[in-house]
């Protein structure tokens, strides 16, 4: 049997607060991913999801690519962008009108798309994705290709995803900054979605939270696709910081206690476990301070707490609440906190399981966690050619787009897949 042939590379940088990553992926005659090379640098210039500092951001870029390159031996120009902050924001623009028992023609998806304008409140922000998904016919949804079907009322829904101009822009610039060619810029919770559930959990319903390093996402999918939306500007760093504030350590230093030691969980066995804080935190006596494993995972769980407060609160604005039993999915790198799933689910009353990224041949171990579940969708994202309108909008301009331009390149879009 002959090796795949690899017909198209996908390339894909992820631009978060703790960590910069790239892959190089290859799409093979067999229609198979396979990862040719990843690189990953600490991230520097980022705050909250959003660039603060160009220069040091641009640096932390070009190293995490030029990891990637080495080991994938080739160069690339042009990147897939994540994006998890920045204002983001979701919504449904319902659109509908009168057929009068007509059968569906051409014109009538035209004049459907073009009533739609009102409906289409951008709100002073920079739409990301605009899709349309499937019709309704008299109210009943699902239909893929209404044309030549018999109603009385035609209705789409468009997804419109949006962000603020300003993040946006930066995380644009700073890619260009170190030479790359910005293919899309695609929302996090999107691109983890197409990597950590299946399409039958995006299809029935699915709340999945993506607790980054300084900013937590949670979403709700519906029939497909991402219907809600709420950014938590709070993640896994502020547990850090906690533990290097109330135990005066370094962050460094905490990180490693809160990944090897802590736990969202407690046992009555953490009160006799002794932790050592190391030889850097002499007391005045001279003498190594330690602590017990309980009195660190007080300190984690007073800010999950917090955390998951808001996690509940998000959900229910999304209507994600009663006795429903879609479950929820967590992913990211507060993922990896030992026992956070099962204190999710307690907390939040529904099923939790941690999601991790696949469907790539040859991914490394150390990019197989959660951490790396937005890197890998935006490979699985730009390996499934999306009817997406995101890219009519210049990220250097003015972030306007004309109604008229628009319309028409969703119409396009829908002629050409239904």
């Amino acid at each position: 049997m002959s090796a795949a042939k690899v017909e198209r590379l996908i390339s894909a940088l992820d631009i978060g607060s703790s960590k910069v990553s790239a892959l190089i992926a290859g799409k093979t005659d067999k229609d198979e991913l396979i990862v040719l090379g990843t690189g990953q640098r600490e991230s520097r210039g980022v705050s909250r999801g959003c660039v603060a500092n160009m220069e040091q951001a641009e640096l932390s870029v070009r190293q995490a690519v030029e990891q990637a390159e080495r080991i994938a031996g080739l160069n690339i120009d042009k990147v897939w962008v994540g994006l998890s902050a920045g204002g983001l924001d979701s919504m449904l623009a319902p659109v509908e009108i009168e057929l009068g028992g007509d059968r569906v023609e051409q014109e009538d998806i035209d004049d459907l798309l073009e009533a739609g304008r009102v409906n289409l409140d951008m709100r002073g922000k920079i739409p990301l994705h605009i899709q349309p998904t499937l019709y309704s016919l008299d109210g009943v949804g699902g239909v893929a290709d209404p044309i030549g079907l018999h109603a009385d009322r035609l209705g789409v829904d468009i997804h419109v995803v949006l962000a603020e101009q300003a993040p946006v822009r930066n995380i644009d610039m700073t890619a260009r900054a170190a030479h790359l060619e910005v293919e899309a810029l695609v929302v996090s919770p999107i691109a983890t979605g197409l990597s950590c559930l299946t399409a039958e959990e995006r299809e029935l319903g699915v709340a999945m939270v993506e607790m980054g390093a300084a900013v937590t996402n949670v979403s709700v999918f519906v029939g497909g696709m991402v219907v809600g939306l709420e950014t938590i500007q709070q993640g896994a760093a502020d547990i850090t910081d906690d533990i290097a504030s109330v135990f005066g350590i370094r962050r460094a230093q905490a990180e490693r206690m809160k990944c090897y030691f802590g736990s969202a969980l407690s046992t009555p066995r953490d009160h006799q476990d002794v932790l050592d804080m190391g030889e850097d935190n002499l007391d005045q006596d001279g003498n190594i301070p330690r602590i017990t494993r309980a009195q660190l995972n007080s300190i984690i769980c007073q800010r999950l707490d917090k955390i998951v407060a808001e996690i509940g609160t998000a959900l229910r604005k999304m209507g994600f609440a009663g006795p429903s039993g879609h479950q929820i999915v967590l992913t990211g790198g507060g993922a990896e906190l030992k026992g956070i799933a099962d204190y999710l689910q307690a907390a939040l009353g529904r099923t939790v399981r941690v999601g991790k990224p696949g469907g790539l041949g040859g991914l490394p171990e150390a990019h197989s966690g959660p951490a790396f579940a937005n890197l890998v969708g935006l490979v699985h994202y730009a390996a499934s050619d999306p009817v997406d309108l995101k890219g009519q909008f210049d990220p250097q301009g003015s972030g306007d787009m004309a109604p008229d331009g628009l319309f028409d390149r969703i119409k396009n879009a829908i002629r050409e897949n239904f």
